[in-house]
């Protein structure tokens, strides 16, 4: 049996920076993966997913500035968009991503982890004891739905979407969430005639305005969507995938991707060892602590509070601050409705706090502020046109609960807009945060003219 302080089951980004801080500190710290350090994220979601976006989108923004129009006479080199991609990833090779860890002093060990017992931790015939506390950072995999025939065409997820090395002259997507648009959007980009199926619209826990837009301008690339319209059993045949669809009517394709959303890798990972549940999410405090296990914590996706990679890794500071004794809480805005997101589409999304609708079922009576992304001096500079800013401002307290921007290339915006919802800041101070001009940031000066401040 080998000891540590602390024990850290899964090497993705949550369980990386957890590692690393502790390691930091000065205690001695073990990280567990049966896979790749890096995780999801960085092989097979995150990284080569935005390498695939990306040419595309600056191809698309050029194509709408006068002048780089002119210059643009070709499509995509999809091959080197590929090499690129391959070389962010390492070829699926971990080895430029394990010196992070055993730079600060972090053991790896290699195999699937598994709790036996408090504070022990089962790597095949290994076990780890942890003095102090073990860390669960396992992640989700991707879910496949009830559809007849689904397992035997053994579609694509995420992992074979993001990492194929040819593109498949047309593609079948089911699914409208964010995997499910950003690989439409990858896919139609490099060449694929793209068809995708949805229930019950795109990118449905988002405004409305969101779905509808993004839907615009993939149909204008050329993109069959299929709305309202869930698919009942799959077939594969030399013909390729053939999907039908509720109503009777069959799509066939060279291939088939299935997003329809993702499940906890909580199964197998010895939970019911410590009297914790063993399927779905994994419940923690506000300090990432199982309740009733004040050794045992849980960060990232596996417990359902945000899923998303910058969530793990501040869920991953606040377990280490707790086990190091430097407490830091879970802010309720930061790590629930405040969490921050970037939907890389056509035009690209990006959302932080509530939605019109999450608003009202929280009883928030909001004021809604919509805002062209564009419709200012800075827009007039940008390849886009199309894009809404909408703000949703606490009646009652004088505060931002919900911001969702869509337009061209309006990542960059986002981080200005959770430091208002998570700050609170009152609007009458806000005020006082002048954009500059000519910049599309100007749409905060709209705001304030539209609430007459």
């Amino acid at each position: 049996m080998q000891s540590y302080d602390v024990v850290v089951v899964g090497a993705g980004p949550g369980g990386e920076v957890a590692a690393g801080k502790l390691a930091q500190a000065g205690l001695s710290v073990a990280i567990v993966e049966g896979d790749k350090v890096g995780g999801e994220c960085s092989f097979y979601a995150c990284i080569p997913s935005k390498a695939l976006l990306r040419p595309g989108e600056l191809l698309e923004e050029a194509r709408h500035v006068p002048g780089a129009a002119e210059a643009v006479t070709g499509g995509l080199d999809v091959g080197a968009v590929l090499r690129r991609r391959d070389e962010l990833i390492g070829h699926l090779d971990d080895a430029g991503q394990v010196p992070w860890l055993t730079d600060r002093g972090v053991t790896l060990v290699r195999g699937w982890g598994r709790l036996v017992g408090e504070r022990q931790v089962a790597v095949g015939d290994e076990v780890l004891e942890a003095r102090q506390a073990v860390i669960l950072a396992g992640g989700t995999r991707a879910a496949l739905p009830d559809i007849e025939g689904i397992e035997q065409v053994q579609p694509w997820t995420n992992r074979e979407a993001t990492t194929a090395q040819e593109i498949p002259a047309s593609l079948i997507v089911i699914g409208g969430g964010v995997v499910g648009a950003e690989m439409t959007q990858a896919y139609v980009s490099l060449g694929s005639q793209v068809t995708l199926v949805l229930g019950r619209g795109l990118l449905p826990r988002e405004e409305d305005f969101v779905g509808l837009q993004v839907a615009e301008r993939l149909a204008a690339q050329g993109v069959d969507i299929r709305t309202g319209h869930r698919p009942t059993a799959v077939r594969r045949d030399a013909a390729g995938v053939t999907v039908t669809l509720g109503d009777g009517s069959t799509v066939t394709a060279d291939q088939l991707l299935v997003a329809t959303g993702r499940t906890p890798q909580s199964v197998d990972l010895g939970l019911e060892a410590v009297g914790v549940k063993t399927e779905g999410f994994v419940e923690v405090d506000a300090h990432m602590r199982v309740p009733g296990q004040d050794w045992l914590y849980v960060i990232g996706d596996l417990n359902g509070r945000a899923l998303y990679t910058h969530m793990a890794k501040y869920q991953a500071a606040i377990a280490a601050g707790e086990i190091l004794g430097k407490p830091m809480v879970a802010e309720h805005l930061a790590d629930g409705p405040g969490s921050p997101r970037v939907i890389f589409t056509s035009p690209q999304v990006v959302a932080v706090g509530h939605t019109t609708t999450s608003a009202a079922e929280a009883g928030l009576a909001v004021r809604v502020v919509d805002i062209g992304t564009e419709a200012n001096a800075g827009g007039s500079y940008s390849g886009g046109g199309v894009g809404t800013a909408r703000f949703l401002v606490d009646e009652q307290r004088g505060v931002l609960v919900g911001v969702t921007i869509t337009g061209t290339a309006v990542a960059e915006f986002l981080q200005a807009a959770t430091i208002a919802i998570v700050g609170e800041v009152p609007i009458s101070r806000l005020r006082h945060a002048i954009p500059s001009f000519p910049t599309r940031s100007e749409l905060w000066l709209y705001l304030f003219n539209e609430l007459g401040i």
